[in-house]
């Protein structure tokens, strides 16, 4: 009788290479690192522990850093902003002391709500996307989505499952940033979506909404008295509404005569 053995996987001859050997791991960040942190173990005379511990603390460093770019894209924010780019001067009405707090990982913990009211050009998407950024920096996930994107692809929605395949991803964030609601009219349908959206969220997580209405025209939104009502109710039990006023932030700097528009120039 004849046996045979079935081929085995080739072992691999170990090597002294200790970058090499960071790769094989899979620590490439610290295979990067390690010609840097050899000179400076030589030069500083670091001991064995201190020299790995820098190692190892520049792969963490870069995968953390990764990580926070891969939630920010997957936030969607229209634009990079931070905290320390938002002008408080130009928003006298907002208090930077009161503002921080939503900066803060209570806010996530506590699943508060901070609901943005005022005209166009106050700076509420701005404040919006400055503090979800700040909790993505902090390891939360976000996502970033306006009420006319939101009643665009509930339209398009033609069957419940394709319904809640807009809504699962907004739901299961950390952060929701929720942004122009109520600048465009909207159909039936978006009302008890964005009811189902501020109910599943409450009290789990925490929710960021712009607005150019007040919240006593917010039944115009939703087509339902009740339903608004219901969407208030929720969004006050653990949450605050700032109304922003003054000169839009687009014209910042320019003298009225700027901003006025002037008579139109007679054709040659």
């Amino acid at each position: 009788m004849i046996t045979t053995t079935s081929p085995t996987t080739p072992i691999k001859t170990p090597t002294a290479d200790p970058k090499a050997l960071l790769q094989e791991l899979h620590l490439s960040h610290a295979a990067e690192a390690l010609a840097a942190w050899l000179n400076q173990a030589a030069q500083a005379e670091l001991g064995y522990s201190e020299f790995l511990a820098g190692v190892l603390e520049e792969e963490l460093a870069a995968r953390a850093s990764e990580q926070t770019e891969r939630r920010l894209r997957q936030a969607a924010f229209p634009f990079g902003a931070t905290i320390e780019q938002f002008d408080f001067r130009f928003r006298p009405e907002l208090k930077r002391q009161v503002i921080l707090r939503y900066l803060d990982p209570t806010f996530v913990e506590q699943a508060g709500t901070l609901t943005l009211v005022g005209p166009p050009g106050l700076g509420k998407t701005m404040l919006a996307v400055c503090i979800a950024t700040k909790l993505v920096q902090l390891g939360y996930s976000a996502r970033f989505i306006t009420a006319q994107d939101l009643a665009g692809q509930l339209a398009r929605a033609i069957t419940p499952l394709g319904r809640q395949r807009i809504l699962r991803p907004l739901l299961g964030c950390d952060v929701l940033v929720l942004d122009e609601l109520g600048y465009i009219p909207t159909e039936s349908g978006f009302g008890p979506a964005l009811y189902e959206i501020i109910a599943g969220r409450y009290e789990r997580r925490p929710t960021i909404i712009t607005s150019n209405k007040s919240l006593t025209d917010w039944s115009m939104l939703t087509q339902d008295v009740s339903l608004a009502a219901a969407i208030i109710d929720r969004l006050m039990h653990h949450g605050q509404v700032f109304y922003l006023k003054g000169p839009s932030w687009r014209v910042k700097g320019r003298s009225p005569e700027e901003t006025t528009p002037g008579e139109p120039e007679a054709s040659a």
